[in-house]
Formats: C-alpha cells, structure tokens, sequence
C-alpha cells in the first residue's frame, strides 16, 4: 500500500462527512496554505480542498491562518511603513472603479496607500491595473519599487501575480472550478506591509462580519468592508451603504447614506472619464459623487474628521482642491 500524502489528512479534516468534518484550526490552515505555497500538493487534493471550504464556508480563524503563510512567503519589508492598506480583486462591471481617484486624492495629501490586486479572472469586467496606466501608473514589480513609488508618490499598487504568484494562479482557477474560492477573499485581506487602517469592498454583505472577524484575528487596528460598487470598496452615491467595522476589538455595523436623494441614469462606460474627470475635461455626475462619498468614508476610517458631516466637508475640499494637471 502506498504511503498517505502528507496533505491529505488537511482534506480529510474538511470532507469527512456532516458528522466527522470539522474546519481546521488556525495553525492547521497556516500548514495547509504553506505546502501550497511550496508546491507541495497535488492537483486533485487542490481543487478539493478548495471546493470543499467553498461548500463549508471558510473560517476566520481559517482565513488568518492562510494569510499568515501568505505573509511569510511574501517577504514584505518589515521597514516599509503605509497608513492604508486597498484591496482590489473584482474588478467592475457597472460603473467605472472611481475608487481610483479616491486613491490618488488621499496619496496627494501625504496619506501613504498600498494597493493591491488582481485582473482577468472574470471576463467584462474593467480592472484597476489596467486604468492606473491611464495616470502614467504602473505596477510594482518588487519590494523595492514599491519603496521608491512609496516615497516619489505616496502611492503603489501591486498585482496579486507579484505579491503571491501562486495565490494569483489560484485565483484564475475560477473559469475551470466554475466557483469562487477561498482565496478571492484571503487576498482582500493580506495587508502585506501591517497597514493599520485597510479598507476592502465584498458583493454579499454575508462575507463582511467573516472579514472583519478575521482581520480582529490578525490584529487590524481599524478596518472596515464596504459593501461596494460591483464588490469593490467603493460607496455608491445613489443608495445607503452597508459598513462593516474593526476598531481595536470593537466590531460594528452601519450604513453610510446616500450622496445624491435619486438613483442616477447608468452612463456608458469609459475608462478615459476616470482621467477625464480627474483633469476637470469631463462632467460625471455619478463619478464625482462616487468619489465624494468614498473619499469621504475613508477620511471616518483614517478618523480624520470628528463626524460624519466633516467627513463629507473635508472630502469636497481634497476633491475641489486636487492638482488638475498632476496626470
């Protein structure tokens, strides 16, 4: 008989049935994701192990575990210091991501964000690597750019493909699994660089309380998970907003209100109106109230303002004061 695969009991943990399954420990998953990492499991016990957290639903306790091994195969420079950790894994499909231009508002007024995410998993969709090269932007290829681009711009952004390539690779499984996995949400939260303010979007708000519980796990000082645009962390201007919260051990919920009283007529998507817009060449009622209100929420996350109303306040001034001509 031959000899057990050594990542085989990680499956037998999650696929032994509704009495004798159970989700694996955080220093269980940690394991696991490392042999992954190191290729040292087989296809078959891949695709498994996936599909079988997806029919469970993953743990916080799990997710904290795979991103720690993330983490420690990333090799982020303990040095390298951000106030805001963005992620950006879906990728927009009905509105353009405006979220951008928040990005750059906030790196504009010495606000230091890391960025970080994925692109081409899903077909029409427009993702945030491709419409930063619009402002001459472009991603980071190592740790050392990251640095550099940090220190010219108070702004990077690198691709899931650099940070981790194999939790990259994972993520375009999605077209031949026919199902998200676990590591569309794990990589939301890597926050590489211990960013003590960070800031993602989900579609189903049942995934918020799951990320924010674990990014308590891993010790987040202040988080929050918008319920965004297309499952981007991006407010929409025209409805009321799902928030989820971390601050220190305090977990909450809220809704962030509406930017405009009516629901705004869907425009054509172009992604020049992002640089548009920007530039002040291109009126976009929807965009600009986009950027507002999301400027607006990360200005109460970073707890730049006293309330919600100065918030809004300091939002409108960043955006009508930005450098028109920086792009």
């Amino acid at each position: 008989m031959s000899q057990e695969h050594p990542f085989a009991p990680f499956v037998r943990i999650l696929g032994k049935g509704k009495q004798g399954s159970r989700s694996l420990s955080q220093a269980e998953a940690r394991e696991a994701m490392e042999m992954i990492l190191d290729g040292q499991v087989e296809p078959e016990q891949l695709g498994a192990f996936l599909m079988l957290l997806r029919v469970k639903e993953e743990s916080p306790e799990e997710l904290a575990g795979f991103i720690e091994a993330v983490r420690g195969r990333c090799a982020a420079p303990q040095q390298l210091k951000v106030d805001l950790d963005w992620s950006t894994y879906a990728g927009k499909k009905r509105q353009l991501p405006w979220f951008i231009l928040v990005a750059l508002i906030l790196a504009e007024n010495g606000i230091r964000v890391f960025m970080h995410g994925a692109r081409g998993h899903t077909p029409e969709r427009i993702y945030t690597e491709d419409c930063l090269t619009l402002f001459g932007i472009t991603a980071c290829n190592n740790w050392s750019e990251v640095a550099e681009s940090l220190e010219a711009s108070q702004f990077a952004f690198m691709s899931i493909n650099t940070l981790s390539p194999e939790m990259g690779r994972i993520i375009n499984l999605r077209p031949v699994l026919g199902l998200r996995s676990p590591v569309h949400t794990l990589c939301r939260l890597i926050n590489p660089l211990h960013a003590q303010h960070t800031v993602d979007g989900v579609f189903h708000p049942a995934y918020g309380p799951m990320h924010q519980k674990t990014s308590q796990l891993l010790g987040v000082e202040n988080g929050l998970t918008i319920k965004g645009d297309g499952g981007e962390a991006e407010v929409k201007p025209d409805a009321e907003c799902d928030l989820q919260w971390t601050r220190s051990s305090e977990y909450s919920t809220s809704q962030w209100p509406r930017y405009y009283p009516r629901r705004l007529v869907k425009q054509n998507l172009n992604p020049d109106d992002l640089l548009g817009l920007w530039r002040g060449e291109t009126a976009h009622e929807y965009g600009e109230g986009a950027v507002i209100s999301t400027l607006a929420l990360i200005l109460k996350l970073l707890n730049k303002a006293d309330d919600d109303g100065g918030c809004f306040e300091l939002a409108e001034q960043m955006w009508q004061g930005r450098n028109k001509g920086r792009f």
